[in-house]
């Protein structure tokens, strides 16, 4: 009978290059069931303990870790091996006194970077999505899968500082002129510039951001940036 989430494992050739796996190893590797991220652009929490952290040396070792509630994701405990862990998320490890976030670095789609324990409860998430519901209150989709229903006024890519894991809105973060914005894709990824100027999107291109950069401008869509500060960052994300 066939699953009808997909295959658990993926050859190991065909496995993103940020996941750090070794490709010589075995012909397989388990892959990222559907979940909050894309699969083209998280890690599986199995990988993650052994390939990316290197802190478990083996798959059996990863199982025993996960399956006993050890790992945390954005404050929830996830017995998953197949969990996807994405941009922004906070991993937490019984035992290790590290806190990582997920963050993109030097081109690289996510890169795990340690962070401070007061920070561990913080996460900005990238709207994604907005509609009005029943008595005129709105239902806000962010990046990694959650949604909330309330009334804070946002827009569509703009962010959110949101308090994990209980979803509440800290702040909003707009996507304006001035804003400090992380590239979260592509050649740039993990680079911090500042929105000069937004450009609507067009029936035939979509919108676009023009990106004051490491002293020179580039266009970009608007949808492979992340707000993250007003002057500067308002979490840790180097």
């Amino acid at each position: 009978m066939v699953s009808i989430s997909g295959s658990k494992k993926l050859k190991r050739q065909m496995a993103p290059q940020f996941w750090g796996i070794n490709r010589k190893n075995n012909r397989f590797v388990i892959t990222v069931r559907p979940g909050p991220h894309k699969k083209e652009s998280s890690i599986p929490s199995a990988v993650f303990l052994r390939d990316t952290l290197k802190i478990v040396s083996s798959l059996r070792e990863a199982k025993t870790a996960i399956y006993s509630g050890r790992v945390k994701i954005d404050g929830v405990i996830r017995k998953s091996l197949h969990h996807g862990i994405g941009l922004m998320d906070v991993v937490e490890l019984q035992d290790v006194p590290e806190i990582y976030r997920l963050v993109p670095y030097e081109g690289k789609i996510l890169k795990p970077l340690t962070i401070k324990e007061s920070e561990k409860n913080k996460k900005i998430v990238r709207v994604k999505n907005k509609n009005t519901i029943k008595n005129g209150k709105t239902q806000i989709g962010f990046h990694d899968g959650r949604s909330v229903i309330s009334d804070v006024k946002v827009n569509v890519d703009d962010s959110c500082l949101i308090q994990i894991p209980d979803m509440k809105i800290m702040e909003v973060l707009k996507l304006e002129k001035g804003a400090q914005v992380l590239v979260t894709r592509g050649v740039n990824a993990g680079k911090i510039g500042k929105v000069e100027t937004i450009e609507p999107g067009t029936f035939i291109l979509p919108k676009r951001i023009i990106l004051d950069l490491e002293e020179r401008k580039i266009e970009i869509p608007s949808d492979v940036v992340m707000v993250i500060g007003k002057e500067e960052p308002i979490i840790q994300i180097k």
